[in-house]
């Protein structure tokens, strides 16, 4: 106990219905504690949970894009030709991106 943050305790008394809306409450929160659910609800008065899959998917999918054209520019520039195809890809893939971030924005509104 000499290495905590949090000293001070408080205590409070819940019916079981209460106890139950709180439990459910914390599993739906995603903290690891329910300590650390109660004092952020207390103490902000919200908590929310934010979910980052989007934008996660999107650095994949520039990542993936980024990676290609690296190697396309890395043949180019090793035998000095720039071949049709390539050019067609890469205009194919600029596309994937932006038509996934037009999507984002339609779901936001």
């Amino acid at each position: 106990m000499t290495n905590r943050i949090h000293t001070s305790q408080n205590e409070f008394h819940l019916d079981d219905k209460e106890q139950y809306i709180l439990y459910e409450k914390f599993k739906l929160s995603g903290k690891k504690s329910k300590s650390v659910f109660l004092r952020k609800l207390i103490l902000y008065g919200y908590i929310y949970d934010v979910d980052y899959s989007f934008p996660r998917e999107y650095n994949t999918e520039l990542g993936r894009i980024n990676s290609r054209l690296n190697q396309i520019a890395k043949r180019i520039n090793s035998t000095n030709h720039v071949y049709q195809e390539d050019m067609d890809e890469v205009k194919e893939w600029m596309k994937r991106p932006y038509s996934c971030n037009i999507v984002y924005k339609s779901a936001k509104k």
